[in-house]
């Protein structure tokens, strides 16, 4: 059974009038224009492949109805429906919108991990492991820099 997010049915996580990018849409930038656009620590996440302090995103504490998107591209990745609190030290979720993600293996640390991406425009945004909540049982590890959060209600 498939318990990713369908992209078709995000609305109700959206602000009224708030349109996403089309996921299909590819961005492909060299290093330097990354950097012109992002600040350094998010270029270090995204395109480096940094790893953030644990506890230091304010978004471990987001509780409100939204979308967390690409900090890169602004696509949708996850829904506030599949954020839980992992006690990992970073925002986790445990199952992304349909399609909008990557994998490949990383060999960095002794014990390969699975890593993934924004399908988008290919930005790092953590590693996903087997030790979460149903109905999946995956953890969606995130660095809090790679993730910008949309509320459905604006303020």
């Amino acid at each position: 059974m498939n318990h990713e997010t369908d992209p078709r049915e995000l609305g109700e996580f959206l602000p009224p009038g708030e349109e996403l990018p089309d996921p299909d849409e590819r961005i492909e930038r060299n290093p330097q224009e990354w950097a012109r656009i992002l600040p350094p620590d998010t270029y270090r996440v995204l395109r480096e492949e940094a790893t953030e302090r644990p506890g230091s995103s304010e978004l471990n504490h987001e509780k409100r109805r939204g979308l967390f998107v690409c900090a890169g591209c602004g696509a949708a990745l996850f829904t506030s429906a599949t954020k839980y609190e992992s006690g990992s030290g970073w925002p986790s979720f445990y199952a992304p919108i349909e399609g909008a993600l990557g994998t490949s293996t990383d060999h960095k640390l002794m014990v390969p991990r699975t890593e993934y991406h924004c399908r988008r425009c290919g930005g790092h945004q953590g590693h996903v492991f087997d030790d979460g909540p149903a109905p999946t049982g995956l953890r969606f590890c995130n660095n809090g820099l790679a993730l910008r959060f949309v509320p459905a209600d604006p303020e």
